[in-house]
């Protein structure tokens, strides 16, 4: 009898926490809806779906070391079912990350370094770092076939980078829509978007498409700045950061786990041939 109550209250409990969050989600998201026109107006490089890359001049030492990053990511999907996938960091992408479709191998979260994970991509971390306002930086890995339904994102005081590393031969096929502008991506070429305009992707190919993704703070001026700054903070706040950040640091612990093994069956392997 004390098992069924039991049972119960954990039950009830349960769907305490999933009315609370999707109260808080729907409350945020009228939030962000009124904030996103401030933000917009506080904008010093204007409000379109898809930035003039011209106005970003960190961007170019990504153009110029393409070649590097792409080899260091080559290296790390050696382990690739040891990757990660964006469902399984952060819950709250189910709906539009399916199966093994989209991994993601994150280097910053939210501002945090992952040192284990970044220990692996030196040059590529180094070169985020010295990114304005950092906010968070991954690998974004797509599978064949797979389309990543219509969303957005949550700030308008953030702007999102692409960096072309590993593009399907018939790159027209695999593209980006945000608002009513098609971006494709290339190899060693790089835009800036706002993700708070809906945006979508596909892979009409046979091929893996691999970028960097990286977000940073929009230009903006003072009171956009301020304002901005103390809506991440709050952010870090919610179920929306803290779920994510408690799995990225479990996953980057597993992904280190996952290459010593690999690492040591080599070096097994190795000494077996050789005796």
């Amino acid at each position: 009898m004390s098992s069924i109550s039991e049972d119960s209250h954990i039950g009830v409990v349960a769907w305490l926490k999933q009315k609370r969050r999707r109260y808080v989600k729907q409350t945020g998201k009228r939030f962000i809806r009124g904030l996103a026109d401030f933000l917009a107006q506080q904008s010093l490089v204007g409000d379109k779906p898809v930035m003039d890359s011209r106005d970003f001049p960190f961007l170019e030492k990504f153009t110029q070391n393409w070649e590097t990053i792409r080899d260091e990511i080559a290296e790390v999907l050696k382990h690739r079912e040891a990757v990660p996938t964006f469902q399984e960091v952060s819950p709250d992408q189910k709906r539009i990350a399916k199966g093994n479709n989209w991994r993601t191998f994150i280097l910053f979260g939210f501002g945090e370094k992952l040192p284990k994970n970044c220990a692996k991509t030196p040059v590529t971390t180094r070169l985020l770092e010295q990114v304005p306002n950092l906010q968070t930086a991954w690998f974004s890995i797509l599978a064949p076939g797979y389309h990543i339904p219509a969303h957005r994102g949550v700030s308008k005081g953030i702007l999102r980078a692409h960096l072309g590393l590993i593009v399907p031969k018939d790159a027209e096929r695999c593209r980006l829509r945000v608002a009513d502008q098609i971006c494709v991506w290339r190899e060693g070429e790089i835009f800036v978007f706002d993700d708070t305009y809906e945006h979508e992707v596909w892979n009409d190919t046979e091929d893996e498409r691999v970028i960097l993704l990286f977000d940073f703070d929009r230009p903006m001026r003072f009171w956009g700045r301020l304002v901005n700054s103390s809506f991440v903070k709050l952010l870090k706040l919610t179920a929306y950061y803290q779920e994510p950040k408690k799995n990225m640091q479990s996953f980057e612990d597993r992904f280190e786990a996952a290459t010593r093994r690999a690492d040591a069956n080599l070096e097994k392997l190795s000494d077996e041939a050789q005796s």
